[in-house]
């Protein structure tokens, strides 16, 4: 499926707020309220939008000490990954994975509430997952860029 402008525009103005009503998006579309419907659910359909979601101020919540930690398996075997693989996605503390090139073999982003929950996860939960060689943590002193959004 290839994107117009207005397809490029409709997504830009969702990621930058979905609770809009269709009518607000065609009025800044300059198109009818049925066109815009329409698009919407085509993008839906296409896969292009997979989902709506809240996004949650993480210091309200208590989850503001993100760590980024470098995983290292002690041998990087197709049944070594599909089990690393398998229990870390099972961890609501890593909101990210990725299987990575380098020196290490993956990089998770973890949000806990501070040092001592983290500690606790890493006794606890990372490191109980068998086939971990090493790992590496790195605090986040401060978030400077953090957007949701995808450049269409």
């Amino acid at each position: 499926m290839e994107f117009d402008k207005t397809d490029a525009h409709l997504l830009k103005l969702l990621q930058s707020n979905s609770k809009k009503t269709t009518k607000e998006y065609a009025n800044a579309l300059h198109l009818s309220v049925t066109a815009v419907y329409e698009r919407i659910k085509r993008l839906e359909k296409f896969g292009a939008i997979e989902k709506y979601v809240a996004l949650v101020n993480k210091k309200k919540v208590n989850k503001n000490f993100t760590v980024l930690c470098h995983v290292k398996l002690a041998q990087h075997t197709k049944d070594y990954v599909n089990v690393f693989e398998r229990e870390v996605v099972k961890l609501s503390e890593v909101v990210e994975c990725f299987h990575i090139s380098g020196d290490y073999d993956y990089i998770l982003k973890i949000h806990v509430s501070d040092m001592e929950a983290y500690r606790e996860f890493m006794v606890s939960k990372l490191t109980a997952i068998h086939h971990i060689g090493s790992t590496q943590s790195s605090f986040v002193i401060a978030e400077v860029k953090h957007t949701t959004a995808i450049a269409i």
